[in-house]
């Protein structure tokens, strides 16, 4: 059977405070809907809907990020998840199968979770529901269940007293076939405390028609939502903790793990080591045997086997280590591919740049990549040596075993072997510095300057 999933993405999350559609704020440095999305690709489903609401645009292009395939459907009166869901009934007019309904706001229900959702489904329940047994039930629907299954879905302000003392609450997730989720959508009124259309009033509609209705529980942590600040701090928290596991669990050091804050897609291979206080952006892997040290920052960088980074250091964009080399202290590579056993160690700027294989850059190395409107290469090769203080105008090369006095600014290519100098020259004024500070000293002890 197909399976198609429209994800509610429509909500402006006032209570986050911000202008950024609430779907659109990360965790784990992937935006909510984005995890929703790759959480929906167990199901391998034949179409991907999302309705929009709030910042559409971007929400739009968030999705499409996930695949071109996706749809996106605006919502332009807020009117309940009946209602969104109702948005996707003409693009679905032809869709033959069961249709999943997710929350963008929602990023941490898992694919065998949802796994279970669809086989409750083609197991013989006509619909199936997303619930979860809440330590503190406050705020959410509870499901109601009795001999034959879930009987109705009842949300906390319209609850009797009995039933807010039901702990078995409602995800809003859940799976039905589409031409008939969306026939009882249109029976669902607004006869409640918002005056909305409840999505969830489709069960007990279903119910007085004879159709059955399915329970798949899972844990209450899979469930988390995302309205404010707080709670997405929590599912930051949630995150880091399970990424954490999960490095230690591959095979990785981690000195400090409570210190140590991933991407969605990090990658550690076995034997690395972090030590305590190192962030991982997006796009990062790192190989066997490399350690990272404390307060490094890296961000779309690739790091090869026994390599090691930092002290503070920052690996930016586009940068690739080689096996075995060497980024130190206050170094900040982008762009750059930096050989098997160079060398870069000290407060030195490596951008759009190749460094060859053993090559070492001393302190304060600095490649001039941008001349106010492009960006320019230089091209360092294998074994060359480049003094302490030394500036690189690109585009420029310094040729294999080249080597580049320190305190030179070079602006033209060296060739093999070697010996660049770019210094003005020095000059001595004898007793020159002597009566200048005695004139200096004199100076401020009358208070001047």
């Amino acid at each position: 059977m197909q399976t198609a999933i429209v994800v509610l993405a429509a909500g402006q999350g006032s209570r986050m405070r911000s202008s950024r559609p609430k779907v659109l704020h990360e965790v784990g440095g992937l935006p909510l809907l984005r995890h929703a999305l790759r959480s929906a690709a167990a199901l391998n489903p034949a179409r991907r809907i999302v309705v929009t609401g709030h910042g559409g645009e971007a929400v739009a292009a968030a999705a499409r990020a996930e695949g071109r395939d996706i749809e996106c459907i605006t919502q332009t009166e807020q009117n309940g998840t009946g209602h969104a869901v109702a948005q996707a009934r003409a693009a679905l007019a032809d869709f033959d199968g069961d249709l999943v309904v997710l929350y963008g706001d929602t990023p941490f229900i898992t694919g065998t979770t949802l796994e279970r959702l669809a086989a409750a489904r083609t197991g013989g329940a006509d619909m199936a529901v997303l619930g979860f047994e809440a330590a503190d039930p406050t705020g959410y629907g509870r499901l109601i269940t009795g001999p034959e299954g879930l009987e109705r879905i009842v949300e906390e302000r319209d609850a009797s007293q009995a039933e807010r003392a039901v702990r078995l609450c409602n995800s809003g997730v859940m799976a039905a076939p589409a031409g008939l989720l969306f026939d009882l959508i249109g029976g669902v009124g607004t006869d409640n405390a918002k005056g909305e259309q409840y999505l969830t009033d489709i069960i007990a509609l279903g119910r007085a028609r004879g159709l059955s209705a399915a329970v798949v529980a899972c844990p209450e942590a899979e469930t988390l939502g995302i309205n404010t600040r707080a709670d997405l701090a929590a599912a930051e928290a949630v995150f880091q903790a399970g990424a954490r596991r999960a490095a230690l669990a591959a095979g990785a050091t981690l000195t400090a793990p409570e210190t140590v804050f991933f991407a969605h897609d990090t990658t550690l291979a076995e034997d690395v080591t972090v030590a305590p206080f190192v962030t991982f952006g997006p796009g990062v892997s790192v190989g066997r045997g490399a350690e990272i040290r404390s307060f490094s920052h890296l961000e779309g960088a690739q790091v090869a086997a026994g390599a090691q980074i930092g002290p503070y250091a920052r690996l930016r964009p586009g940068a690739e280590i080689g096996a075995g080399a060497r980024i130190g202290n206050f170094v900040e590579v982008k762009a750059a591919e930096i050989g098997a056993g160079a060398k870069v160690n000290h407060l030195s700027y490596v951008g759009d740049a190749g460094i060859g294989e053993g090559a070492n850059l001393g302190a304060g190395t600095i490649t001039c990549n941008y001349d106010g409107v492009f960006k320019h290469r230089t091209q360092i090769g294998a074994d060359a040596f480049i003094g302490s203080n030394s500036a690189l105008v690109a585009p420029v090369t310094v040729a294999e075993g080249g080597y580049v006095a320190s305190g030179s600014t070079v602006t033209r290519d060296v060739g093999p072997g070697d010996l660049a100098f770019g210094r003005a020259r020095q000059e001595n004024k004898p007793g020159l510095g002597a009566r200048l500070m005695k004139k200096l000293r004199q100076a401020k002890a009358a208070g001047r300057g």
